[in-house]
């Protein structure tokens, strides 16, 4: 007697060479959408950039395995590439990596500037959150972040880590030229010292997030 069990979907995860000035810099685990934003987020909140301006150009290969990173001015464009990790984001379970140095800054966290918001937008939000998110209906193995300046959603996406998530909104503001000190985000899961400190102290987000039930 043959046993025929259902079908499953499962998520794969997607594998990202990120390359700065031509060093191999991060490896990173995740969806394969919208990486040109999550390399511009992560760019940002990792304090490498301070504005789009300060990227010459993006390169993403055909395939989404490998990203060149172009600065302009940049002050480690003369430094040497090192196989050693010397950073792993404690709070990532996505498997990312950073290979050397261009993520290690000793700059101040900034002081947050709050905005003025209302509780009926980030109700807004959780609807909306509660529709968008179409691979987490599925597999039930992503998170999601969404991107709203007052009660206008902006943009949202879904990734297998929180972290990349979150990076990709803020890249997206980045590429759209979208006021960050505008805006707010709302994230799925448990928000860890480390992702406040991408949306308060690096970019003025205010982030009104929650668990995702």
């Amino acid at each position: 007697q043959m046993c025929i069990r259902d079908r499953e979907e499962v998520l794969n995860e997607h594998m990202m060479d990120v390359y700065i000035n031509d060093h191999l810099t991060m490896k990173l685990v995740c969806l394969p959408q919208h990486l040109t934003e999550l390399v511009l987020g992560r760019l940002l909140t990792e304090q490498i950039i301070t504005s789009s301006e300060d990227v010459d150009h993006i390169y993403i290969c055909e395939y989404g395995k490998r990203a060149k990173v172009y600065l302009k001015n940049s002050a480690h464009s003369t430094q040497s590439s090192s196989d050693a990790f010397v950073e792993v984001t404690p709070t990532c379970c996505t498997g990312n990596h950073i290979l050397n140095d261009y993520f290690v800054t000793s700059k101040e966290p900034q002081s947050l500037t709050p905005i003025f918001w209302k509780p009926e937008w980030i109700f807004h939000m959780a609807d909306a959150f509660a529709d968008g998110s179409p691979l987490h209906g599925i597999t039930f193995a992503t998170h999601s972040c969404i991107l709203a300046q007052k009660d206008h959603i902006l943009f949202s996406c879904e990734d297998i880590g929180r972290h990349n998530a979150l990076d990709k909104v803020i890249g997206y503001a980045l590429r759209h030229n979208i006021d960050l000190h505008q805006c707010m985000v709302y994230s799925s899961g448990r928000i860890p010292t480390d992702m406040t400190l991408k949306a308060v102290s690096y970019t003025h987000l205010t982030l009104p997030t929650n668990s995702r039930v």
